[in-house]
């Protein structure tokens, strides 16, 4: 609330202390804009982190005004529970931001809005705030070294002559397009994520805050064996959708670490199951979350036989091409108490194959060129095995 009189008035307004960027700086009023006119806001020479806005109004009292400016310090990051049910098949998803204030000032029963993405702006914010003058050197006059105006107090007319061409400059940066188009550009692109309630938090202090509680989210859990990618480990795996279907939709969910648990027993104690770091998931686009290795599936595959068969010599009788044949079983192992499901990925490093098997897995789905997966349900407590038989052509073999 700013009172005015009829007639120009001076508002001075300052930011020592604080990563406020002055460039940014924009007074408006929230009432009778049509009577009161926001000339200029210069920056007084020999004097920092203060500035002067000149107000022509029409009206005498009080009006509602906004000021708005761009300062470094602050930041934000997300983080999320998740407690799975004990068969596994749902999630209560708990989200909360953790809110830090380094920016120099308070902030004092303050809305939060979070921008879900990246902004780019030219400059970075605490670099312009900490720019001894607001646009860089001021103009310089004779006899002053520091680059501000010469001759002291008695040169009025050189401080006349600066403040107005001062005025001038940020009246033609005030209207330029570099700041507020990148912000424009950055909005338009990006989701504002706005935390509901208001919260004071000081300079130096941090807090969290709840963004949202979503109940029963559907979700899948598997559990991968890649050798080259894994090595000997499985790995599990937890999948759901960002849209109605999954209790959620309404708005993308920003990136951070969710820690997973599961309900243990009637009581409702919680057992850790693991954690993972995901990037921001728009609306209606799938999240698979990587937990970590587990100790409790176990996927042993075991070489059985090896036999080469299938000669072609060239016409010197040199062997010019032949067949590998490798003979292998799986065995995996289910030590839980929920029944789960397994992917199994074999890479053959060669495009030239033919498989054939037998045992618990069904059909093998080929992943690519010389990658097939098989995929396995088990029970509680349970144990499956099923055996494969790898035929790899080389040299003339493979041409054939």
């Amino acid at each position: 609330a700013l009172t005015l009189q009829k007639g120009v008035n001076r508002l001075q307004f300052s930011w020592a202390n604080t990563l406020i960027d002055p460039t940014s700086l924009e007074l408006l009023p929230k009432a009778q804009s049509d009577k009161i006119e926001i000339q200029a806001l210069s920056y007084p020479a020999r004097t920092q982190n203060l500035g002067v806005w000149n107000i022509v109004s029409e009206v005498n009292g009080e009006v509602p005004v906004e000021i708005t400016y761009l300062t470094s310090g602050l930041s934000w990051r997300a983080f999320y529970m998740g407690t799975m049910s004990p068969n596994e098949a749902f999630m209560q998803i708990e989200g909360y931001v953790r809110v830090e204030n380094q920016s120099g000032e308070d902030y004092e029963n303050a809305q939060t809005r979070l921008i879900v993405g990246e902004v780019h702006l030219l400059d970075e914010i605490a670099e312009l705030a900490r720019r001894r003058y607001p646009y860089g050197s001021p103009l310089s006059f004779p006899g002053d070294e520091e680059g501000g105006i010469g001759g002291g107090s008695d040169d009025f007319d050189g401080r006349i002559r600066y403040e107005a061409e001062m005025a001038d400059a940020v009246m033609d940066m005030s209207f330029g397009t570099s700041i507020k188009e990148i912000m424009k550009e950055g909005l338009s692109e990006y989701f504002l994520y706005t935390i509901e309630g208001q919260e004071t938090i000081p300079t130096g202090w941090a807090k969290r805050l709840p963004s949202f509680t979503a109940a029963a989210v559907p979700v899948v859990n598997l559990y991968k064996y890649e050798e080259e990618r894994y090595g000997n480990q499985v790995v599990r795996f937890l999948s759901f959708k960002n849209d109605k279907e999954h209790k959620l939709g309404e708005t993308p969910i920003p990136g951070g670490m969710l820690k997973v648990y599961r309900q243990a027993d009637a009581e409702q104690h919680l057992a850790y199951e693991g954690q993972s770091e995901f990037k921001y998931i728009p609306v209606d686009e799938k999240v698979e979350l990587n937990l970590g290795p587990v100790a409790n599936v176990v996927v042993e595959p075991k070489l059985m036989d090896f036999k080469t068969d299938q000669y072609v010599y060239d016409r010197e009788g040199r062997v010019a091409g032949w067949d590998e044949i490798h003979m292998f079983k799986v065995e995996v192992k289910n030590t839980r108490e929920v029944g789960i499901k397994v992917e199994i990925q074999r890479n053959f490093n060669t495009p030239y194959w033919t498989l054939s098997k037998s045992g618990a897995s069904g059909e093998y789905e080929q992943v690519d060129a010389d990658t097939v997966k098989f995929t396995l349900e088990l029970k509680p407590r349970s144990t499956a095995e099923f055996h494969y038989v790898l035929t790899t052509r080389h040299g003339r073999r493979a041409e054939r």
